[in-house]
């Protein structure tokens, strides 16, 4: 269901070393908004002895200032923002988790005296203490509008722009002018457009290099060039 990998389009100062923006679809700002979903339980277990610094709470404001048009109509900012609790694993993109979460499994009492169910084997039911063994079959909700929206959290209609520091805006032809006067770039000769992809391997060094730095991409992408 998911894509192994996502593509996006770098713009590279050669002389500095430095990504200035990269220039993304959808699929990329899904997968960074997803990290704000992660649980702290999961970060933890994928990132170990990690310092939790760094450029987070620049994609937290993105979030919150996004412009609500750019939004799925099915879709909350809160959603990101203030995420319900979920056991590790759950719908996150699967990019950054690799595997397919594993099945989780429930049982029931061998005789259905009540409607008592547990996920653990072990359980003793509390209405005819029998043992609660019988595997119980779970069926799924129907999906959400997912094939009609597309899917995703942000609209795939627009082109993205993501900062070095993964701030995230919607692009737009002045707002790049804007970005090249914000750096002084004076040399437009100097400056290298680079197409890379982002598969688990980036992903999780990217979830560990934003927890610590404001230069996210250069150090994900470029540090093996320097």
């Amino acid at each position: 269901m998911g894509k192994s990998s996502v593509s996006l389009k770098l713009l590279v100062d050669t002389q500095a070393n430095t990504v200035l923006f990269a220039e993304v679809g959808n699929d990329f700002v899904d997968f960074l908004f997803h990290i704000m979903s992660l649980p702290v339980a999961t970060v933890i277990s994928l990132l170990k002895e990690q310092v939790m610094v760094g450029s987070l709470t620049n994609l937290y404001g993105s979030i919150e200032n996004l412009n609500a048009s750019y939004i799925q109509p099915n879709q909350s900012k809160d959603t990101l923002l203030k995420p319900l609790v979920q056991a590790p694993g759950s719908s996150v993109t699967l990019l950054l988790l690799g595997d397919t979460p594993t099945e989780k499994k429930f049982y029931r009492c061998s005789t259905p005296c009540n409607y008592n169910v547990t996920d653990d084997v072990r359980a003793i039911c509390p209405n005819c203490r029998r043992p609660m063994t019988a595997k119980v079959t779970y069926v799924a909700p129907p999906p959400v509008q997912e094939m009609a929206d597309g899917g995703g959290f942000v609209k795939g209609v627009v082109t993205y722009m993501v900062m070095d520091n993964l701030e995230v805006k919607p692009m737009s032809t002045i707002s790049s002018i804007t970005l090249l006067n914000k750096f002084n770039v004076k040399e437009v000769g100097l400056l290298q457009e680079k197409v890379v992809n982002l598969g688990m391997d980036e992903a999780l060094k990217l979830l560990k290099v934003s927890l610590r730095s404001e230069k996210v991409l250069t150090e994900v992408f470029l540090k093996s060039t320097t």
